[in-house]
């Protein structure tokens, strides 16, 4: 069985992102319950020298259904005009980030398949094919934005789980 550009990308991307936004719920309840600001936690970072938390919430957007659009055009860099947002903000990011990979057709996707992708920052570039540029690229950022935004809610003290990173798991037989 051989898997496609679109089960890669969109399919992976789908999974990630349900999951960041079952955790965005719980960060959402569990301010409602105690005593987590929600737009205190916008700002909150892991680190001094990492990004705070609204910009995870937007480099998962960015590298997901952006990234489609860089498979699409050939060519990928940063996120442009990034600027803080709410935490309404990023939940409704999220679920339209949903909606419109959902909406993506499968065959046309398919077709960029083996087709160049370039990283473009600044003066440097990095040449992928789209699915090496899926696979090496784009899904590891994606976790990791995923994973940092789901450690800064956990340690503010939100109770979430694996299973609400997971998302839901994609099974076949």
């Amino acid at each position: 069985m051989t898997t496609s550009l679109y089960e890669l990308s969109v399919g992976a991307y789908l999974q990630s992102l349900v999951g960041v936004s079952q955790v965005l719920a719980a960060g959402r309840e569990y301010a409602e319950h105690g005593d987590l600001s929600l737009e205190d936690i916008m700002h909150v970072r892991l680190s001094d020298d990492m990004l705070p938390f609204w910009f995870q919430v937007l480099a998962v957007e960015h590298q997901s259904l952006d990234a489609i659009d860089g498979i699409k055009t050939a060519s990928f860099g940063p996120p442009a005009n990034a600027k803080p947002m709410t935490y309404d903000a990023a939940e409704t990011l999220i679920a339209d980030t949903i909606k419109r990979l959902e909406a993506v057709d499968a065959d046309e996707l398919n077709s960029y398949a083996g087709k160049p992708v370039v990283f473009r920052m600044g003066e440097m570039e990095i040449p992928f094919t789209s699915e090496n540029f899926v696979m090496s690229f784009s899904l590891p950022n994606l976790y990791f934005h995923a994973t940092t935004l789901y450690d800064i809610l956990r340690m503010q003290g939100v109770p979430l789980s694996k299973r609400h990173f997971l998302g839901p798991l994609r099974m076949g037989a």
